[in-house]
């Protein structure tokens, strides 16, 4: 895949391919956040497609379903070409990935607050809320992402040597 985006970007123009790197990670997480949305709708579709019938539980086996394919992708995505975080060993990459789930969790709860106050109790437009609320949930999931899970290491390093 990194073989892949130096070869995109090296037939972009030279002025496109300085903003590219200069923007990097921020590019990548762009690129990849919308692959996930992808996994997002093909899963929750997938599993409409296979359960027979309609029965009262699929919507919400299709969400749960989608959001945890969707962001165990994001997870391995983010870790490996956004943020190129490197674990060494079981225990350090359990930490990180809890803490990526984590975060997410936090950012559904976010998206729950949203619904509530703005559709259920302001009674604002779905669509809008449904659109304006990817865009804060995008922005909150990678602040969490850079800040929380995938912490420069040399940053961590120079803090835990300060305590």
């Amino acid at each position: 895949m990194e073989k892949f985006i130096k070869w995109f970007v090296s037939k972009l123009p030279e002025r496109l391919q300085k903003i590219y790197y200069k923007y990097e990670e921020k590019w990548l997480y762009l690129v990849f956040g919308g692959l996930t949305t992808v996994v997002s709708i093909v899963t929750k579709l997938l599993l409409f497609w296979l359960v027979p019938g309609n029965p009262k539980w699929e919507s919400t086996a299709g969400v749960v379903f989608s959001w945890i394919c969707s962001v165990t992708f994001a997870f391995f995505t983010n870790k490996k070409y956004v943020f190129r975080n490197e674990t060494k060993n079981a225990k350090e990459f359990w930490k990180v990935f809890a803490s990526f789930y984590g975060a997410r969790f936090a950012t559904l709860a976010m998206e729950e607050v949203i619904f509530l106050i703005f559709c259920d109790w302001l009674g604002v437009n779905k669509t809008f809320i449904t659109l304006a609320s990817q865009v804060i949930i995008f922005i909150a999931n990678y602040i969490l992402s850079k800040i929380f899970v995938f912490k420069n290491k040399e940053k961590a390093s120079v803090e835990q040597n300060n305590d």
